[in-house]
């Protein structure tokens, strides 16, 4: 586990060369295909020696959710203990992690009615309207969704009046525990400073590596939208902006690298409340300590 850039698949790549582990990707862009440069997806090499499950298995016009991660995420990890290996799940995308590790509470299904009223809502008072609406029924959800995301807004304010209950209480409540023992490795730079120096260098070198093309292809599918999950992803959503004009290339850069630098905090936020962790010194060999922790279980 770790926040962006921080250098999670060299380290996995690595220990799958030396232990019987096989990877699983923990990452709500990488399951998208065509979406390869932004989500600093494994090139063709790195997938040859180290194949990564759950990598490229849907359409970017698809809808992934924690729910489905997790059962995708169970039965690839007992094809890979039925086979006499280790699963390892490498990835950043914390809520899958904790989906994972501790299921899903039981949540209200969609109500067409209800989703109707709210998006006419959102179209008259705005966007940050209806998120302050929902600092006033749920304020725990509110502080965990970002004012700008209106997907996660409108299923918050959704299940508030089709249950009653805030989102943040259901959530809370108990799923179903996974049937496996977690051995919980971070990897992070051993500064903030560092992690933002990579964090732009590295959106710099997704733009030299054909990252607008990449957008322009999926924007010239036609099927796709700026509100989509996929293209809400970090990167495609800045990118798409400029494309239609609606920034400069340097705004672009900056938004992109700054939007990228909010997501690594938010992950370093659920890092640090995550219990039983092993974080790696990253002044030391850092394959060499995990496996350190890992051959014992072997």
């Amino acid at each position: 586990m770790g926040p962006t850039a921080s250098g999670k698949t060299d380290l996995a790549i690595e220990l799958h060369r030396r232990l019987p582990v096989e990877l699983i990707s923990v990452d709500s862009a990488m399951v998208y295909r065509g979406m390869d440069i932004g989500t600093a997806k494994p090139d063709a090499a790195e997938l040859a020696a180290a194949p990564h499950r759950l990598i490229d298995i849907c359409d970017p016009a698809e809808v992934y959710s924690a729910a489905r991660f997790r059962d995708d995420a169970l039965r690839e990890m007992r094809a890979i203990s039925a086979g006499g290996r280790i699963p390892l799940l490498v990835g950043g995308t914390m809520l899958y992690f904790r989906a994972l590790q501790y299921g899903l509470s039981e949540l209200p299904r969609a109500d067409a009615a209800v989703r109707e009223r709210l998006e006419r809502e959102l179209d008259d008072v705005g966007l940050h309207g209806l998120h302050a609406r929902l600092a006033e029924v749920d304020p725990v959800a509110a502080r965990r969704i970002h004012r700008n995301d209106p997907q996660r807004t409108l299923r918050a304010l959704e299940v508030w009046e089709v249950s009653g209950r805030p989102l943040s209480e259901l959530q809370a409540a108990s799923g179903e525990a996974m049937p496996y023992r977690a051995v919980k490795l971070v990897r992070s730079p051993v500064s903030r400073g560092l992690l933002h120096d990579r964090i732009n260098r590295r959106f710099l070198q997704m733009l030299d590596s054909g990252f607008v093309a990449e957008v322009e292809a999926l924007v010239a599918r036609g099927d796709l939208d700026p509100e989509m999950p996929s293209m809400r992803s970090v990167g495609y959503r800045q990118v798409w902006a400029w494309l239609r004009g609606e920034c400069d290339h340097d705004e672009m850069v900056a938004r992109g690298q700054a939007a990228t630098r909010q997501l690594a905090k938010r992950q370093m936020t659920w890092l640090r409340s995550e219990t039983d962790t092993v974080w790696l010194d990253e002044s030391a060999d850092v394959a060499q300590q995990a496996e350190r922790v890992i051959s014992p279980l072997i």
